[in-house]
């Protein structure tokens, strides 16, 4: 799906579909197969977890390094929340967290980084899992 942010001056998504995204920044478009963290205020770096099951209290920390007002958090192929214990450093500073699957935290992270809030994602890229009986 294709996605048209209302403005350009921040780091947007353009497109996504199972397993990638496209962020686009200054007229400068790519395509990103890896979780990642994007920001609106040009964060940008990897998020090193290939799956949710993957996820530590340390990547909520690294997110609350970045003192964003909010996070959103795009788990993956669908919705899971991580454990309460996970969000410590978050709370600790007081920073919101949205929990949704990757693909609707795209559309939203675009809605308010394009409104101007202090926002990052964290997103989990993971393609959707095999249909029983694919090889």
């Amino acid at each position: 799906m294709k996605l048209q942010p209302d403005r350009l001056d921040v780091q947007s998504i353009l497109g996504y579909g199972p397993g990638w995204i496209g962020l686009g920044s200054n007229g400068v478009a790519e395509k990103v197969e890896r979780s990642v963290v994007i920001g609106s205020s040009g964060e940008r770096f990897d998020w090193h977890c290939d799956r949710f099951e993957d996820l530590t209290a340390e990547h909520f920390a690294m997110l609350a390094a970045s003192q964003p007002e909010l996070v959103i958090f795009g788990s993956g192929t669908r919705l899971r929340f991580p454990p309460p214990a996970f969000l410590r450093a978050l709370m600790d500073q007081r920073i919101g967290l949205e929990t949704m699957d990757t693909l609707a935290a795209c559309r939203t992270y675009n809605i308010l980084a394009g409104e101007g809030r202090r926002v990052i994602a964290a997103l989990i890229m993971e393609t959707a899992p095999p249909t029983q009986g694919s090889a």
